[in-house]
């Protein structure tokens, strides 16, 4: 009888999780990106609404009406665990749709619902929390706006055509073959909200012209949706600012301001290229290691769901901000409903005015929209699977981006564990390890110079790593005397710019169940007589909890001191020895405020004064920051700071991390050509803690266990001896002894 209510209780366990694969795999497709297919429709349906008026958006005219961006719209919260915890049926698609309307007298950006995909017929207009108006000058810049400043900047170098081409050798902006000017536009884009006003710096337009500055910046007022009422507010050259163009070139050809002449440039000495130079005690003939699978992938793909080693999960590429995680699980148990890049920024600091003026939200530059396409065996293996990426940002059609996102199991040539068992007489009494292999799954968002390199990891052991590179070209002024104040010299006449990444995540954790708690844990001195020594004390550690209790109290603020441990639990689940089932997140940053609570800009990234911060989840705060904030980051539409200001009870509730990591780089000779990624990468790691029973990783074959025998010693395994010829024909050998020579 017992024996069959054991066989009942396994094929239970059996049944049950192989019901919560099947309502993974079957909720998955609720968090994909929208397909060219549904793209298309909703624009149709769109378009065929006469009252919208909609015109093509790369169309040159700037008083149209027209689609900006197109993105998934996100199911509510309670409505997805229906289809993910019950099976039930999935809600609805529905599509994110920002139009800009310029074509009325006061000209608005509108955000829609459309549903139901991919045969939409209805739509409703989309708020933000608190109902706050976007203006109108908040828009990101589009393809058309930048073909009328570059049609401005041709008058403007025209004007000041012989200055520039006497101070650069020979480079013009217009009328040019090899040696053309480009430019930098800077954001903000003004001083208070309502404005559009961008300073705009000339380079040299060559490979990297992002490190090549001429020293000729100048604030163009673009505000009016009629180019030809377009001013120019303000010039600066050679540390001397200037009413206008005409006034500059006065005074240049008085000799009323001193002139700069550029060293010659030589195309076969560019120093901002990738060609290689210098000497290399590197053998070139033979290539270096590589990643391979001996019998092929072990982790599994369909569509946007994806299962490894005990994880799975769905994932998109948002356009407006990037890479998502939804329903992240480990044997079939929500560890996360949602992990996902919230935000990037890069402030600088400088003494020219485009730099002192550069605060990059990048997310009001569709950052999502800028995953290019990988290279295999430099941006991932050659055996990742490469998958194709589409966005709707500015544009009349879906933009294929090919294989712009990867998906690879690698090892990381360290054990995820391992132990030599010294008998301390020359042997050993065993040895046991175990490879630390993990799945990666990886975009890059190239944002003009700066490329960054997202990654999520998940390892074997229930372990999840978040993780961002930073690389690509530094962001480059005019060298100036004072300039070094705020950065390094790296070039003639180039000044690398010190600058503060902050990146923002929200962790959406759901620890065994919705219902999780907050609490973070230190150590105490404690001091007390010594039990078997009376006359003496002992002065130890003790952990010292601290449960945290409304939102306020769980907003942690840089400058002030950051607990050790920061642990999320549910009260109401404990493992095998009493412990609550939790989670902590381990910060691998070295972030800091970019500036002072409440200036100006600050507000708009009020986020960033928080290493974390802990909120109720609410389907209203789905986003921390929005595709906004950057042309108005002093009054936006999204506010962090109001998801914590009401103060809510955070004990036994629906929890939500938000995660800010990040670094200062202050730019060095060394980030000639590009900043490379060894020391540039910060992230944060989730780590169960007393989650499980014991290490899940032992559920791994892949362990080897080794114990002397009689003549040889015994190799336990559980994976064939020999992984494949082109790894290694040699088998598996291991001595374990020691001594004198």
């Amino acid at each position: 009888m017992r024996l069959f209510c054991l066989l009942q209780l396994v094929c239970l366990a059996s049944s049950s999780t192989s019901r919560t694969r099947e309502w993974a795999h079957h909720g998955a497709p609720m968090f994909a990106d929208l397909t060219v297919y549904e793209m298309k429709a909703v624009r149709a349906y769109l378009h065929g609404i006469p009252e919208l008026e909609l015109t093509d958006a790369r169309s040159k005219a700037l008083q149209k009406n027209s689609i900006l961006l197109m993105e998934l719209h996100l199911p509510r919260k309670h409505e997805a665990l229906r289809a993910l915890d019950r099976g039930q049926a999935k809600p609805s698609r529905q599509a994110r749709v920002i139009i800009q309307f310029g074509n009325q007298t006061k000209p608005n950006i509108t955000e829609y619902i459309v549903s139901p995909l991919p045969s939409p017929n209805s739509h409703v207009v989309k708020t933000f929390k608190g109902s706050r108006p976007i203006r109108f000058e908040s828009r990101p810049i589009t393809a058309a706006e930048y073909d009328h400043i570059n049609d401005i900047l041709e008058k403007i170098t025209t004007k000041a055509h012989k200055l520039l081409f006497e101070t650069t050798g020979g480079f013009s902006f217009t009328n040019c073959s090899d040696r053309c000017l480009t430019f930098s536009d800077i954001a903000p884009r003004g001083l208070d909200p309502g404005e559009r006003r961008t300073w705009i710096m000339l380079q040299k337009s060559v490979e990297g012209y992002f490190i090549h500055p001429v020293g000729f910046e100048v604030l163009v007022n673009h505000r009016d949706l009629d180019p030809e009422k377009w001013t120019v507010e303000k010039v600066w050259y050679n540390s001397m600012y200037f009413d206008s163009v005409e006034e500059l070139v006065e005074k240049y050809e008085s000799g009323g301001v001193e002139k700069v002449k550029l060293p010659d440039h030589d195309d076969n000495d560019l120093y901002s290229t990738y060609i290689p130079r210098g000497h290399s005690n590197t053998r070139t003939n033979i290539h270096g290691p590589k990643l391979v699978e001996p019998q092929g992938p072990r982790y599994h793909i369909d569509r946007n769901f994806v299962e490894y080693a005990g994880w799975s999960f769905a994932y998109r590429v948002r356009s407006s901000a990037g890479l998502q995680v939804f329903d992240l699980r480990f044997n079939g148990e929500r560890i996360a409903y949602e992990v996902s890049l919230q935000e990037a920024i890069a402030f600088y600091a400088g003494d020219t005015p485009a730099a002192m003026q550069t605060k990059y939200i990048d997310a009001g530059w569709a950052m999502g929209t800028s995953t290019y396409e990988l290279a295999p065996g430099i941006d991932c293996p050659e055996i990742a699977t490469f998958i194709d990426l589409y966005h709707y940002f500015d544009t009349d059609k879906p933009i294929h981006h090919k294989n712009a996102l990867c998906i690879f199991e690698m090892t990381t040539a360290m054990p995820l564990r391992r132990h030599f068992n010294s008998n301390f007489q020359g042997g050993y009494n065993f040895y046991g390890g175990l490879e630390n292999t993990m799945l990666v799954l990886r975009t890059t968002s190239t944002v003009y110079n700066y490329d960054y390199i997202w990654d999520f990891l998940f390892y074997q052991n229930g372990v999840m790593e978040v993780k961002v590179s930073a690389t690509g070209y530094i962001h480059a002024t005019f060298f100036t005397p004072n300039g070094l104040n705020y950065g390094t010299k790296v070039y003639n006449y180039v000044l690398g710019n010190l600058h503060t990444h902050l990146i923002h995540y929200k962790v959406d954790l759901d620890i065994a169940g919705r219902e999780n708690s907050f609490e973070t844990i230190d150590l105490k001195f404690v001091n007390f007589t010594n039990p078997w020594s009376p006359g003496n004390f002992v002065v130890q550690s003790k952990l010292h909890r601290t449960e945290h209790k409304t939102e306020r109290s769980a907003a942690f603020r840089f400058g002030k001191k950051f607990p050790r441990y920061v642990h999320f639990y549910n009260p109401n689940e404990k493992n095998k020895w009493g412990h609550k089932k939790g989670y902590r997140i381990q910060f691998n940053s070295h972030a800091h405020s970019v500036l002072p609570r409440g200036w100006r800009e600050e507000n708009g990234i009020s986020w960033s004064r928080y290493p974390l911060a802990v909120t109720r989840h609410k389907d209203s705060e789905a986003t921390s920051s929005s595709i906004y904030t950057q042309n108005d980051p002093w009054e936006p539409v999204v506010s962090f700071e109001d998801y914590i200001r009401n103060d809510e009870d955070i004990v036994n509730q629906d929890l939500v991390a938000w995660v800010t990591v990040g670094f200062l780089h202050v730019p060095h000779s060394e980030d000639i050509p590009n900043t490379a990624t060894p020391g540039n990468a910060v992230g944060f790691f989730l780590r169960p803690f007393n989650f499980f029973d014991e290490d899940p990783s032992l559920a791994s074959r892949s362990t080897v266990i080794v114990r002397p025998g009689q003549s040889k010693p015994n190799v336990q395994r559980w994976t064939p001896e020999v992984v494949g010829h082109c790894v290694t024909n040699k088998p598996f050998f291991y001595n374990g002894t020691y001594g004198g020579v």
